[in-house]
């Protein structure tokens, strides 16, 4: 359609065009329900894979009418790809979240992953990449209601910030965590489109939309290396469920389904039930990236140099390995540094190459037929066994942590033996059954599993909030994606493990990429203006060096800061906050200490307000969320109320952990905080 042609009343245009669109994606759908393949598949395996990605199909094609099917519009000068001939009519193209074509294959709806639909993201007046207007559309629920023009071209024109694009980003929030496709900036595209091949790592401050750009990264990475990724597989690993519930509709929302999601204890309990937990100082040692060499030390002190020769009896004949030589062996398999199980498959048929040698210099020929059931005598089977022996890493990590013998002679130069006694368990444990496996003991039960057996490496992994993560940890994530490429989201200020990594830098080495790109977010989108300058105060005890985010939203009065006067007034007083928020439209937040949720719920229910635990997805009936600080990171309320400071800070084991936990809980807010406190407020807040 030519770029200048437009109707009388582009609104009445529009929604035709959309309704049309509609139309034209069920009919999509359709055509995939309708499809036999009765006919066409060799065997019911065959069948059952086909329906499955029939199945999947038309799951992608469910047509959202709550969602705008498009939400821009580009009017490019020429036609796209062709040279630029003088006087040539440019091309039209709806941008949307998914691809629409009507009955004879015309584009109706463009993917916003199309290369056509990346100057949406990028154009300016500056450089209008060939676009001439580019038109961005509002809607009230899946209704289109309004539309908003800007002439690339036009000298006329000033520069002005969009409104649509504001009143999207500030649109009041309930429900899981929404996509940002319609508002993505030019500096978040460039994330999103970077190649499949390098790992980027995205430090950003609240509000930058550093998880949504993860997110949307990931469902470009789909579009644009489908095939590869639909063998290797993608995984997206967060903090907590709570978390991974709150960001999982989004995927689906762009149309793609099969992306699995994790929290690294989620990667790591295959193979132990955990049911204890570490002092802080015990899981900062078991979480410190040394642990990788004591584990394998341990596995490597397995092999035994032979004593005896083995000796194979085929027929009438005995054929004797010498024990040194079985020792060469054994030595050149330990230089190669493979995995411990891969050595312990290769040496019987080392061992039986060995004989063959033997063989044919007496006069035979033997085959390959021969040398494995020489590899499975029974005489080679008793000297690997006694050689090199098949390792349990459970039973190899329960005698570490309960045998202070084996445990000080494979730490000895790595671990000191201070720190060797505050990892051994206080009660040892009869079996890896009986024990009281902690979160890090089942990161270290996984990298003894890795040094056995290689772990199976996906194509792509999202690592969300990974300032949290330990070296052990990001090890543990880097094995499941040592032969793919990697997301890394996080804000350094945010730190609230005593493991938490100090640069990004160490955490890229650990997770195995460090050649990896670092890029920063610093204009915050969704905290306004007063509220992230107040929580920015911060910034210097927990962060020293680290940009504050500069937001890009003023609203004024979106912060207020008041006192009550006695502490047995605070919760009627955090009471009557909610109530005032509640007024507004949207979700709200009551965050607070881990300790004053027992406390504050109860006020709560004795004032007749229902209240959502984090994770359980807020509705238009039930919008307030009762937050323990310790599970806030990643949340986000269009209305915040934060109880007592100094209770939040107090709530860590020291002061530079409480006040990134008070960051955290200052930076929930979409639209307003009320912080309300009894005691003082921490003096690094003013």
């Amino acid at each position: 359609m030519p770029a200048h042609e437009e109707s009388s009343n582009p609104l009445v245009r529009e929604r035709a065009h959309l309704a049309a669109s509609r139309a034209a994606l069920r009919a999509m759908r359709e055509d995939v329900q309708a499809l036999d393949i009765r006919d066409v598949t060799a065997n019911w395996v065959n069948a059952a894979v086909l329906q499955s990605q029939i199945d999947d199909r038309i799951k992608a094609l469910a047509d959202l009418t709550h969602t705008p099917l498009f939400f821009g519009r580009l009017d490019y000068l020429h036609v796209v790809g062709a040279e630029k001939a003088e006087g040539a009519e440019g091309e039209r193209f709806y941008i949307g979240r998914r691809h629409v074509h009507d009955a004879h294959g015309d584009p109706m709806v463009i993917d916003w992953r199309a290369p056509v639909s990346q100057p949406f993201y990028q154009a300016s007046r500056n450089n209008p990449l060939d676009v001439d207007h580019r038109r961005r559309f509002g809607y009230t629920g899946g209704e289109l209601t309004a539309y908003e023009d800007e002439y690339l071209t036009d000298p006329a024109e000033t520069e002005q910030t969009s409104k649509l694009l504001q009143a999207e980003i500030e649109r009041p929030r309930v429900g899981p965590m929404r996509d940002i496709v319609a508002t993505i900036q030019p500096e978040q595209d460039e994330i999103v489109r970077s190649d499949l091949g390098g790992t980027v790592c995205v430090q950003g401050g609240p509000g930058t939309g550093k998880t949504a750009v993860g997110l949307h990264r990931v469902a470009y990475l789909l579009y644009a290396h489908r095939e590869r990724l639909a063998r290797t597989g993608t995984l997206v690993v967060g903090p907590n469920r709570s978390f991974l519930h709150y960001i999982e509709q989004v995927l689906p929302a762009l149309g793609e389904l099969e992306v699995q999601q994790a929290t690294v204890e989620d990667l790591v309990a295959a193979r132990v039930e955990v049911r204890g937990t570490d002092g802080s100082v015990a899981a900062v040692i078991k979480g410190d990236a040394r642990m990788a060499e004591v584990l394998r030390r341990a596995i490597r002190s397995h092999v035994t140099p032979p004593t005896e020769p083995v000796v194979v009896v085929r027929g009438s004949r005995r054929w004797r390995v010498p024990a040194y030589e079985v020792e060469e062996m054994t030595t050149e398999l330990l230089a190669r540094d493979m995995r411990y199980g891969a050595a312990h498959e290769a040496l019987p048929q080392r061992i039986a190459h060995a004989v063959l040698v033997r063989m044919e210099e007496a006069g035979e020929a033997p085959d390959d037929r021969v040398q494995n059931a020489v590899a499975r005598d029974p005489a080679v089977k008793a000297a690997v066994k006694a050689v090199w022996p098949a390792v349990d890493p459970a039973k190899l990590v329960l005698r570490l942590l309960t045998d202070a013998e084996f445990l000080g002679a494979h730490a000895e130069g790595v671990l000191t033996d201070d720190e060797q006694k505050h990892i051994l368990m206080a009660k040892p444990a009869r079996s890896v059954k009986s024990a009281k496996w902690t979160a890090a003991d089942a990161v270290l039960i996984d990298e003894a599993a890795d040094l056995v057996a290689r772990t199976h490496s996906l194509g792509h992994v999202v690592i969300d909030e990974a300032q949290d993560l330990s070296p052990m940890q990001y090890r543990a994530v880097g094995r499941r994606c040592s032969t793919g490429s990697a997301t890394v989201l996080g804000d350094l200020a945010q730190g609230t493990t005593p493991w938490s990594t100090g640069s990004w830098e160490q955490a890229l080495f650990h997770l195995g990429k460090a050649d990896a790109v670092v890029e920063e977010l610093t204009a915050g989108f969704r905290v306004p203006r007063e509220v992230i300058a107040y929580a920015s105060r911060l910034l210097p005890a927990i962060s020293p060096g680290l940009a504050p985010v500069e937001s890009v939203r003023e609203t004024p009065g979106s912060l207020a800061v008041r006192a009550v006067a006695a502490a047995d007034e605070l919760d009627s007083a955090v009471v009557a906050a909610c109530e005032e928020s509640l007024r507004h439209e949207g979700s709200i937040g009551l965050i607070a200490a881990d300790a004053r949720i027992p406390a504050l719920a109860a006020a709560l229910a004795a004032a007749g307000h229902a209240y959502l635990s984090p994770g359980e997805e807020t509705t238009a009936a039930s919008r307030l969320t009762l937050v323990p600080a310790s599970l806030a990171k990643g949340l986000e309320y269009d209305y915040v109320v934060l109880d007592e400071p100094a209770a939040v800070v107090d709530g860590e084991p020291d002061e530079r952990t409480g006040l990134r936990r008070l960051y955290v809980a200052l930076t929930r807010a979409v639209s307003g905080l009320i912080v309300l406190h009894a005691a003082a407020l921490p003096e690094q807040l003013g």
